[in-house]
């Protein structure tokens, strides 16, 4: 049974004191709502990572990711962080390939590809972004680039090794806008991208890959997204940065 996910990405928000609050406040909410397969991921910037991880001691649901790490495990990169170190502080998984991450630091497939190898050999759980822009969609080659993404980018891994990614689709032209993609245009995107997953590897596989959705997901929307066959749960920009809001998000599974 593939795992049901609420995944909050604060991006670069929070300074110290303000994130331990707020994920005192998140473990509080939740801590009863996520069972069973549903787990709670909370992505925060680097420097919350060790101090969140020992909040969440104790509660199996809960868990802590990075917003990103490097292709290299060491060496002379100023200012990165290996995936070597975000494993050492007790995260558990990491964003990849988020459309912010491409679109601002021109980051590629094959610059991902190289990252998400090095996530999985420090025993990290990717959470790998895919997804197209408004133009690309208008154009109608949003299949397209979402098919390209997924070969360059994790289609080199064998079956073993795909199994340990969480995918989310992230429709560009969604994120942060306040516009959503309909539960319609979300499902078929995902049930799009299973599709690919059964081909490349096996149905099972890919019914055993959780997708989540990326785009302007809140309390209000929440609980007719996740309940489209194919939609595992959401990465949540925003709505991860209000307590309840996030809670809400995470009760919309029940």
């Amino acid at each position: 049974m593939r795992k049901k996910i609420v995944a909050g990405n604060w991006k670069m928000n929070l300074d110290y004191n303000e994130g331990l609050a707020l994920f005192s406040e998140v473990i509080n909410i939740v801590k009863d709502e996520a069972t069973g397969s549903q787990q709670v991921v909370v992505c925060s910037p680097f420097i919350h990572l060790h101090s969140l991880v020992q909040l969440a001691k104790g509660y199996n649901n809960i868990a802590v990711g990075a917003q990103n790490a490097h292709q290299n495990e060491s060496g002379a990169y100023t200012g990165e962080t290996s995936a070597k170190q975000v494993k050492s502080t007790g995260a558990e998984y990491v964003i990849l390939g988020h459309s912010e991450r491409r679109q601002y630091f021109g980051e590629t497939n094959e610059l991902l590809a190289a990252k998400t190898d090095t996530a999985l050999k420090n025993d990290l759980k990717p959470i790998f972004c895919i997804g197209e822009t408004l133009q690309e969609r208008e154009a109608g080659s949003h299949f397209g680039i979402i098919k390209s993404q997924l070969e360059e980018g994790v289609f080199h891994l064998d079956a073993a090794a795909f199994g340990k990614l969480v995918i989310a689709y992230e429709p560009v032209w969604a994120i942060g806008t306040g516009v959503t993609a309909t539960s319609e245009q979300a499902q078929e995107i995902h049930a799009y991208i299973r599709k690919e997953i059964a081909d490349k590897y096996s149905q099972q596989v890919a019914d055993d890959t959780t997708i989540l959705y990326g785009g302007s997901c809140n309390p209000k929307n929440a609980a007719e997204l996740f309940a489209q066959a194919d939609i595992d749960g959401g990465l949540i920009g925003g709505a991860s940065l209000k307590s309840r809001d996030f809670a809400d998000i995470v009760k919309a599974f029940n």
